[in-house]
């Protein structure tokens, strides 16, 4: 939390513990031991800036009513030196706490100070986290899925970092398996039919015109002479053509999406080096497998899930193989502390599955957290537009970036949880109005940018915040733009414990509130100077939280508009 939070905090719950110990040796209340309490946040700041539950919860200890044993502990209360000005008894006991003038102007003070750091702790210790998401089949271009997909994983991995964590992003390239073998056999017969007619696609093949384009740039590269070498040959050169620019093509999307991993991770490596098989071993081994029908299967009901088939009859494993031995990668081979996977709402059944196996292969399935990410649809004029992959007709990550802003794209995909579905309205992400919630941020960091500027113009020389009187920051608009400011810190390790970026969103888009609030109730110029300074100081560190949130989500912080 902020560094002004956490003192005074840690000041509420040592003055009340004290004032108890203290009652308690007046024999004004008899000897107990003291049990935890919980300092929060009310709902209605009316009622105080923190609310203390002490009294209710020890109201057992002490058998006593817990308004009773309110007013004696803040009989005992010496509040001098803290930043608690007055306490109020509410209700059945309830002790509800006001902060004083230093506070308030300590918060300002910390958020400029603190600068680019703001919102930064040291929560995680430096865990070793690793998020692997978007992940998309190498087989074709990526779907608004995996947009989704991209602006949730990144932006979750800097809110890990940001909360102190060790994290890297990875992605996982599934170039083995049965989708290659699709991509293989939908690259053939595209080729074939350049130099042969009656040549037809099979239902569940792939009709995208990127198949085409590259059965296209294949024969024009090498004519007809692979239609004269066996089908295995032929697929192979196919692959071996096109699989690389598409990987090169997620690579380069990504990139102008501002995607960068640590580690692009290929499936086939796993087969290559003998790991994908090595988990079966562990498994049979571990007296966890039985033979059926000819097929190894994984006694998955001993471990929560369902059983399921490791190897087929014919000796081929199944596409969960890989998984399983990518993920004892993750946490065994490499030892991360956690690994965190952005999946599709389709893989709900799949993850019991892969933690039964790393259950079974003495793995901590606590280590692996899987975060399911609900559909997007797309709205146009207030219609839904359909797409359909089969068909090749699908919108495109590239699509979609070249109808809307990159900033817009990445935040609107963060408005809502992962769990949640989303409708992504193409009109109002491009929408230059308040409406627009990306632009309605953007506007309030550009409007204090232009307020700086303005004063720089005039000659107006600015003074530094700790040289400012910012006690004088008193009016409940002032007040509640700095309580929303102080609550940065523990907002970022909030969104990192429950894994939703979209609490960023939420906080910036409430920080512009508040500050187009303030600006319009509270004059900046033509006051008392030092009253000015002191409201530059709070518009200073707003834009600095604004600038900082944005950057976490890597959408750009514009100072003019």
């Amino acid at each position: 939390m902020s560094k002004i939070v956490s003192i005074a905090k840690e000041q509420i719950y040592s003055q009340i513990v004290n004032a108890a110990k203290s009652a308690m040796d007046k024999e004004l209340l008899p000897k107990a031991e003291l049990t935890d309490f919980v300092i929060e946040v009310p709902s209605n700041r009316e009622h105080g800036d923190y609310a203390v539950n002490a009294a209710m919860v020890w109201s057992r200890v002490f058998r006593n009513a817990p308004r009773k044993i309110a007013e004696t502990i803040m009989g005992e209360v010496d509040f001098s030196g803290t930043y608690i000005e007055k306490y109020e008894i509410a209700g059945p006991g309830f002790i509800n706490l006001f902060l004083n003038d230093k506070y308030y102007a300590d918060v300002v003070n910390d958020v400029v100070a603190c600068g680019e750091n703001y919102g930064r702790s040291d929560y995680g210790e430096n865990k070793r986290i690793l998020v692997e998401f978007v992940s998309a089949n190498p087989t074709g271009p990526m779907h608004i899925g995996n947009a989704r997909g991209g602006a949730l994983g990144d932006c979750l991995a800097a809110v890990l970092d940001a909360a102190g964590y060790n994290v890297e992003r990875e992605f996982y390239i599934n170039d083995a398996g049965n989708q290659i073998n699709k991509f293989a056999l939908s690259l053939d017969l595209r080729y074939q039919q350049i130099y042969s007619d009656g040549i037809e696609m099979p239902e569940d093949s792939y009709h995208g015109a990127d198949i085409v384009a590259h059965a296209k740039s294949f024969a024009k590269i090498n004519g007809d002479k692979y239609m004269s070498a066996d089908e295995k040959t032929r697929r192979k050169a196919l692959v071996d053509f096109a699989l690389p620019k598409n990987i090169q093509g997620l690579h380069d999307d990504l990139l102008k999406y501002r995607i960068e991993y640590d580690t692009w991770f290929r499936e086939s490596s796993l087969h290559q080096n003998g790991e994908a098989m090595k988990v079966v071993e562990l498994l049979k081994e571990s007296g966890h497998t039985y033979e059926s029908e000819g097929a190894l299967w994984f006694r998955g009901t001993d471990f929560g899930s369902d059983d399921f088939v490791l190897v087929r009859a014919n000796g081929v494993p199944t596409y969960i193989v890989p998984d399983i031995a990518y993920h004892y990668n993750k946490l065994v081979v490499r030892n991360f502390d956690k690994a965190i996977d952005i999946l599709g709402a389709d893989h709900h059944g799949y993850v019991p599955r892969l933690k039964g196996a790393l259950t079974a292969l003495g793995v901590d399935a606590a280590r692996l957290d899987v975060v399911l990410m609900q559909m997007v649809r797309l709205v146009r004029n207030g219609e839904v537009i359909k797409a359909s992959k089969r068909s090749g007709k699908s919108i495109t990550l590239v699509t979609l970036l070249d109808e809307v802003p990159i900033d817009a794209a990445r935040f609107f995909f963060n408005l809502r949880e992962a769990n949640s579905h989303f409708d992504f309205d193409l009109d109002l992400a491009v929408e230059q109005s308040s409406q627009n919630p990306v632009y309605y941020v953007q506007y309030a960091y550009a409007r204090i940018c232009s307020i700086m500027r303005n004063l720089a113009a005039d000659g107006i020389e600015r003074v530094a915040a700790d040289k400012c009187d910012l006690t004088l920051l008193s009016t409940a608009e002032e007040r509640d733009l700095i309580i929303h400011l102080s609550a940065l810190t523990d907002e970022v390790i909030t969104a990192a414990k429950v894994y939703d970026p979209a609490k960023m969103t939420h906080y910036v888009n409430e920080l512009a509130t508040k500050f187009h609030k303030f600006y319009n109730a509270c004059r900046v110029r033509g006051i008392d100077e030092g009253l000015m300074h002191s409201r530059l100081a709070l518009c200073e560190a707003t834009g600095i939280a604004i600038k900082n949130v944005l950057n976490l989500m890597k959408i750009d912080a514009p100072e003019s508009m």
